[in-house]
């Protein structure tokens, strides 16, 4: 035994401490490891339970091992293999799982273990699982989230969001979907349903209002360490892109609401607000996905939101800049709303008369109609242009969709202000 194992045996409380900073670091990377040995979510969680009680137990009287997270695996391991051979007597299919488990083939490679957190985003975004599914699962299982923090964060009931989760493993275990890092050939969809997942996330913590238990906040900040991890394993310029996109879009969000919860537009946020470190990051991240290969979706909206950032005011923001990058935008991500914001852009440009026509062609399409926020943005060229009864008509349809309470309440006020 070390010195400083002896002297550590003397303050278990220190050990306490120690144990819960292992938990925060590595718990989730021991879990994945554990999926990748034994084949299992629900055994493999029930083994990393396993190994933290035999730390707190083991741990105050022989001390804090070399490698803690190599001895947790293993620990969990091999109780989890004494758990199958107890079981044994009432399945015999279990035997085969223990024998396997028990070969020199399953012994743990330590260097593995990035590669077992990467394993898992993929097996819980899979293709095959719906993507309420992906989204429960991956803050659950690669974060480490409750089910009742994440059911509050999407307000849904608990016991309707651990449905989804029991179901989403039956589906792993039913289809044999594999835990594994998809083939270069499949990698590009594949990484596309990461990415959608975790900015999906982020989205559904930047909006307005907040769940009790885990706040919008602290989903978007799961969103971020997502895409954090993925760009350490995995570093391709749209997980770049997707990462800087969220910084500075989070630099925002003090600046996005009035002490009463109100919301405030880009235009009229209090630009000292903004988290200046969040935007430093976003910004060189958007450099390094340039520098990194051919940008795509997440890279040029990240590119325009660091123009927004970049500008000390809205007058003063490069919209003939922005205007352009939402226009390369429309080439490689065609859709209406990102034609509805290049409308919005180039109406900042040549004036809301100009934009007001391009908004009126995109909704004659149709595909906007019950889109709040193109009805809300037609009602302020409308507005500007000094076509109250138009701006009225349209600020009620946008009234009419909107589900978000702080967009209502706006979407109210501009309504009261229209004489």
């Amino acid at each position: 035994m070390s010195i400083s194992e002896a002297s550590s045996m003397d303050n278990p409380r220190q050990i306490h401490r120690q144990l819960d900073a292992v938990y925060r670091a590595e718990s989730r990377r021991v879990f994945a490891t554990l999926i990748r040995l034994l084949g299992d979510f629900d055994l493999a969680e029930e083994a990393l339970h396993e190994a933290f009680a035999v730390a707190l137990e083991r741990w105050p009287r022989e001390g804090v091992p070399a490698n803690p997270r190599a001895w947790l695996v293993s620990v969990g391991r091999f109780r989890a293999i004494d758990a199958i051979r107890r079981r044994t007597r009432f399945d015999a299919s279990l035997a085969e799982l223990a024998q396997r488990l028990d070969t020199p083939a399953a012994e743990i490679a330590d260097d593995d273990v990035e590669d077992d957190r990467l394993r898992l985003i993929f097996t819980c975004c899979h293709p095959a699982l719906p993507r309420e599914a992906q989204v429960a699962l991956t803050l659950r299982e690669v974060c480490g989230l409750k089910t009742e923090e994440i059911a509050s964060a999407f307000l849904v009931a608990p016991p309707t969001l651990a449905q989804r989760i029991v179901r989403a493993k039956a589906k792993i275990r039913a289809a044999g979907i594999p835990y594994q890092v998809p083939a270069i050939a499949e990698l590009p969809d594949r990484l596309d349903t990461v990415l959608q997942v975790i900015y999906l996330v982020f989205n559904e913590g930047y909006a307005a209002s907040s769940g009790p238990t885990l706040t919008r906040a602290d989903l978007s900040g799961e969103a971020i360490r997502l895409g954090r991890l993925v760009m350490e394993l995995l570093p391709n310029p749209e997980v770049i892109g997707l990462l800087a996109l969220m910084l500075l879009q989070e630099s925002r969000r003090t600046a996005r609401t009035s002490p009463t919860g109100d919301l405030i537009l880009l235009a009229d946020q209090d630009r000292a607000l903004w988290n200046q470190a969040q935007i430093a990051e976003g910004q060189a991240l958007v450099q390094q996905a340039v520098a990194s290969g051919p940008v795509g979706s997440y890279g040029l909206q990240a590119a325009i939101a660091a123009v927004h950032a970049k500008a000390p005011s809205a007058a003063a923001t490069d919209w003939a800049q922005i205007v352009g990058l939402y226009s390369l935008l429309t080439q490689i991500e065609p859709s209406p709303v990102v034609e509805l914001n290049r409308a919005v852009a180039v109406a900042m440009r040549d004036g809301p008369q100009v934009g007001l026509h391009l908004l009126d062609d995109i909704l004659a399409q149709g595909d906007l109609a019950q889109y709040h926020l193109a009805h809300a943005a037609r009602a302020d060229l409308c507005r500007q242009l000094g076509k109250t009864a138009e701006a009225r008509e349209a600020y009620q349809r946008a009234l009419d969709l909107a589900r978000q309470e702080p967009e209502r309440r706006f979407l109210e006020s501009r309504l009261r202000e229209l004489v």
